[in-house]
């Protein structure tokens, strides 16, 4: 087993040893990921592996929830729900979201 603080990671790694935080310190980065133009955000399928940007996926809209579908496969990327005044996000088949901050 490795007890390196790196866990098994390459040496030459450019990254310092792991620091367990509190999710605050992922808040900060996520409000900055979700305050970008998420239009042109890009968006891999984890089933099929397609890849594009979010203003050309597939969205099924019904007020109540937003399905986003990959445009190849068809498979749930993304769920949106909206009840009470809150979002919540499921991530279905979504392999990768790339933002430009």
């Amino acid at each position: 087993m490795d007890d390196s603080p790196h866990h098994g990671a390459p040496p030459d790694e450019p990254h310092g040893p792991v620091r367990h935080v509190d999710g605050n310190a992922l808040a900060g980065l996520l409000a900055d990921v979700f305050a970008a133009d998420m239009t042109m955000a890009l968006l891999a399928c984890g089933h099929c592996g397609q890849a594009g940007p979010l203003a050309a996926a597939v969205v099924e809209d019904d007020g109540a929830a937003a399905i986003l579908r990959c445009r190849s496969c068809t498979r749930t990327l993304l769920t949106v729900l909206r009840a009470d005044g809150r979002l919540s996000l499921r991530i279905g088949a979504l392999a990768r979201l790339d933002v430009a901050v």
